[in-house]
């Protein structure tokens, strides 16, 4: 199995068990935003102990960082909290499994921004799996309990949602593959750690700032929301030092398509955790997706 795969499927798993805990923390006293900040807080010390132990256990130091690279994080890092935002919201309106894929249109829109920003070209087969994948998607933006036309009842709060957190976390992503592609050093591990630190501390600062000036009583929410968020901020970590991994080995829609295996995960801890119910046209839909993952894993 090549690195990239790997890393994608633990990057999955891990950013499942982050986005269950993002779903515990937004049903309490933290409000969508709050939440977000929850998750980059409890990242960040975890993060610069990593990346400083990486440093010391490979004899490697801290490369030098060009203004490009700047731009694509900063970029990349303000895409993933807006994102993080719209899914966390998105979470009020839908089931656990369906909000997980509605922001799975990141695919496509990935796919179009990493060739427009970084001309990174995706074959006719891996074109197929992710237009596979993107009809899972439509089956499942079918709004529950609205009549009229399909286009009426895809066109709900959860669907605007979906898909501005969609494209958000494709921003992210091509950002964070640009970024990582500025640095001058052959580790993939040392090029995901360096830009994940840059990006985390950037984002606990700003998120701060905003926070102090808007909402105030979210900080010291969150720091009573400890004993989840720590764990939050875990996997986060973990999975976020997973997808730059991948973004430093593979190119980016490639990764996102296959990260679409989130979305089994996801379906076991909306229907064991959160005793959610799957209705046959999300099964359907979430049966789409699954085949676009197995055709992109067998075409690549």
């Amino acid at each position: 199995m090549d690195l990239w795969i790997a890393v994608t499927l633990a990057a999955a798993l891990f950013q499942t068990l982050r986005f269950m805990l993002h779903k515990v923390l937004s049903m309490g006293t933290l409000t969508s935003t709050g939440s977000t900040f929850a998750r980059f807080a409890y990242a960040m010390p975890p993060a610069l102990a990593f990346t400083a132990t990486w440093m010391l256990a490979t004899g490697q130091h801290w490369p030098a960082l060009n203004a490009t690279f700047w731009a694509y994080a900063l970029v990349g890092a303000l895409g993933q909290i807006l994102a993080t935002i719209c899914v966390v919201a998105l979470f009020r309106q839908r089931n656990f499994a369906v909000g997980i894929t509605f922001k799975k249109t990141e695919v496509v829109q990935t796919a179009i921004l990493g060739l427009v920003l970084l001309g990174e070209t995706i074959t006719p087969p891996g074109w197929g799996a992710i237009l596979i994948g993107l009809m899972g998607v439509l089956l499942l933006s079918d709004t529950p309990g609205l009549t009229g036309s399909f286009l009426r009842r895809i066109a709900g709060r959860a669907v605007a949602l979906g898909l501005a957190s969609g494209l958000f976390f494709a921003v992210s992503a091509v950002g964070y593959r640009g970024a990582s592609l500025q640095i001058a050093a052959d580790d993939p591990v040392m090029r995901a750690a360096v830009t994940y630190t840059c990006v985390v501390v950037s984002q606990v600062i700003a998120m701060a700032l905003w926070l102090r000036l808007r909402e105030p009583r979210q900080i010291a929410a969150v720091w009573s929301a400890r004993r989840v968020a720590v764990w939050l901020g875990l996997t986060s970590m973990l999975g976020s030092l997973s997808w730059f991994t991948a973004f430093t080995l593979q190119t980016a829609a490639y990764v996102q398509a296959l990260g679409q295996v989130e979305l089994i995960f996801s379906l076991a801890a909306s229907v064991l955790f959160f005793r959610e119910r799957i209705t046959r046209r999300e099964l359907t839909g979430i049966g789409f997706l699954a085949l676009s993952i197995l055709v992109l894993v067998l075409v690549l």
